[in-house]
């Protein structure tokens, strides 16, 4: 995976970031707090005005793939799909 794929899916995950939280029925405060950043940090990225990093994207997939509300989406979102899940697993 090159780093134009890498900032495909972190874009991906980005743009969806806050519905794949409000799915999983989480107010910001308590998804920065399980993700171990501040709200302000979490609410920077889901505005776009800063940018999440490769590992905060697979944490964050991490979290998502084991929520029945959130994994189906994944693909939809092209975030996770079968065609990346080899190299996601490669590069971790």
């Amino acid at each position: 995976m090159d780093e134009r794929q890498r900032a495909t899916l972190i874009r991906n995950m980005t743009d969806n970031l806050p519905t794949l939280r409000k799915r999983m029925d989480i107010s910001q405060a308590e998804f920065a707090a399980l993700i171990g950043v501040s709200r302000s940090t979490l609410a920077a990225i889901e505005n776009h005005k800063r940018p999440m990093t490769w590992n905060m994207f697979l944490a964050l997939l991490l979290i998502f793939t084991k929520n029945k509300e959130t994994d189906k989406l994944l693909n939809a979102m092209e975030i996770y799909t079968f065609d990346t899940t080899s190299d996601i697993i490669t590069l971790v």
